[in-house]
């Protein structure tokens, strides 16, 4: 018999386990499905809050985006009107330019024509001048010459007349000695 105790204890330690043992799996079993059903409610929660908050997001998102849309399209307009009004102003300042141009071309073309006449004027001053100044030397050349003239005249006359025999002194009388 000592040999079948070998054999009773741990076939009754075995049984008292196997009925201990599936009665907690049984239990474990129930709270699991009770904690999955727990768990897929608060899913279900949480995927109906996501739903909800991705609604909340999209409509927000597309809000923005229309807003953004919007802000764009002003901005582009304003974009566009500053860039008109600007080519306005340039187009208005190179107008303006032109005609200033066309103004100062016209003068300088006048004072041009005023500065070429002065020119001739100054030219036909200088050559009066220079002629006068010519004739002004050649006059004082001819007098010059006639000067010589007259002192070379003057000369040959003198000569003339120191050889003559009425400019010379007669000779003094001889003087006759006392006999």
């Amino acid at each position: 018999m000592k040999k079948w105790m070998y054999l009773i204890f741990p076939g009754i330690g075995l049984g008292l386990f196997l009925i201990l043992y599936f009665a907690e799996v049984k239990k474990m079993d129930e709270k699991e499905r009770a904690h999955a059903a727990e768990v897929a409610k608060e899913k279900k929660a949480d995927d109906d809050r996501k739903a909800k908050l991705q609604q909340e997001a999209n409509e927000s998102a597309a809000k923005k985006a229309q807003e953004r849309a919007d802000e764009l399209a002003k901005k582009e307009a304003d974009k566009a009107a500053k860039w008109k009004a600007e080519g306005d102003k340039i187009q208005e300042d190179t107008n303006k330019a032109n005609a200033e141009a066309a103004a100062s071309t016209k003068k300088i073309a006048d004072l041009e024509s005023q500065l070429n006449a002065l020119h001739n004027q100054r030219d036909q001053a200088n050559r009066e001048y220079l002629d006068l100044i010519k004739s002004v030397e050649l006059t004082k050349v001819e007098r010059r010459t006639a000067e010589l003239e007259i002192q070379r005249m003057t000369k040959m006359i003198a000569d003339k007349a120191a050889e003559s025999a009425m400019t010379k002194m007669p000779p003094p009388p001889a003087v006759v000695p006392a006999r």
